[in-house]
């Protein structure tokens, strides 16, 4: 009896290694992403009011949970009974997510041509205080996170598919928790550091170390949150254009001697402009049927 629960245990503990080796192994093949999904995801989160920063971001967590619960099985699955659909649901997402990256560029060009960079960002965030901007912000945010929680799996998946089923489970789904706690966990922190600016002004009453450390995290804020925003954007086009490229041959070979992160976002960018009339048509239909 004894014998067999060690035997049980030991073979517990071999699973586990070779589950956190297999992590360690998709950590660094999805790193690159999980970067550009921090600074998606940290761009689309802030703009709304102080007390309203920390909800926003919880619904949007508790979506990206959602996303990964549904998202595993479902490539598990396609995986195993039908691959071509993986490379299909890929290229979708990366329309969709050139699409939200170009439809960013020309909103901001057709606000510095209305209203000047001042009015456009004072609008904007006018706009995230209603209520119903609100919602369908966090939706946004929900539904890219899904997009790229697609890409994270799959590649997660891809590093382990010589190994049994179990590990292949186990290690996406290590690979998804430590995707939506880290990249969240990251967003939060960004997100308040004003609030952690303002208490250490204010215990140490605005004098000595502390207090030059909370003016710097107060005055970097708004400096980390147009980066963000910057890098966000460039990041969504270089996604769907790496989509694009790894998925389909002729764009792979194509123009061999430009480098890859350049000739990812111009394909990013060609996506979106294709895309964009696409998903305009989409929602007018949807709003005809609505």
């Amino acid at each position: 009896m004894a014998s067999g629960i060690f035997a049980i245990l030991d073979d517990i503990a071999a699973l586990m290694d070779d589950v956190a080796v297999a992590s360690k192994i998709a950590a660094q093949k999805t790193a690159g992403l999980l970067g550009d999904d921090l600074a998606v995801n940290a761009e689309k989160a802030t703009g709304f009011l102080s007390s309203r920063e920390i909800p926003v971001l919880w619904e949007i967590t508790k979506g990206s949970l959602v996303n990964k619960i549904i998202i595993i099985p479902v490539v598990l699955i396609l995986n195993y009974f039908l691959p071509i659909a993986i490379t299909i649901i890929l290229l979708i997402g990366g329309f969709y997510l050139a699409y939200e990256g170009v439809e960013k560029v020309i909103q901001y060009i057709n606000s510095k041509r209305k209203k000047g960079s001042d009015d456009a960002k004072k609008n904007a965030v006018d706009n995230i205080n209603d209520e119903g901007d609100e919602k369908a912000k966090i939706k946004s945010a929900i539904t890219t996170d899904f997009i790229l929680s697609v890409e994270i799996v799959i590649i997660a998946l891809s590093s382990v598919l010589a190994k049994s089923l179990t590990v292949q489970i186990l290690t996406v789904s290590v690979i998804a928790i430590v995707a939506t706690v880290g990249v969240y966990g990251m967003v939060a922190l960004i997100v308040r550091m004003d609030d952690a600016g303002y208490k250490l002004i204010k215990k140490s009453e605005n004098q000595g170390y502390l207090a030059t450390l909370g003016n710097i995290l107060v005055n970097a804020l708004p400096v980390v949150i147009k980066s963000l925003s910057i890098i966000g954007t460039i990041a969504l086009l270089l996604v769907s254009g790496g989509i694009f490229v790894h998925n389909i041959d002729f764009l792979h070979h194509l123009l061999p001697t430009v480098p890859s992160i350049v000739k990812e976002f111009l394909v990013g960018i060609v996506a979106g402009l294709l895309a964009i009339p696409i998903f305009n048509l989409a929602k007018k239909a949807v709003a005809a049927f609505k």
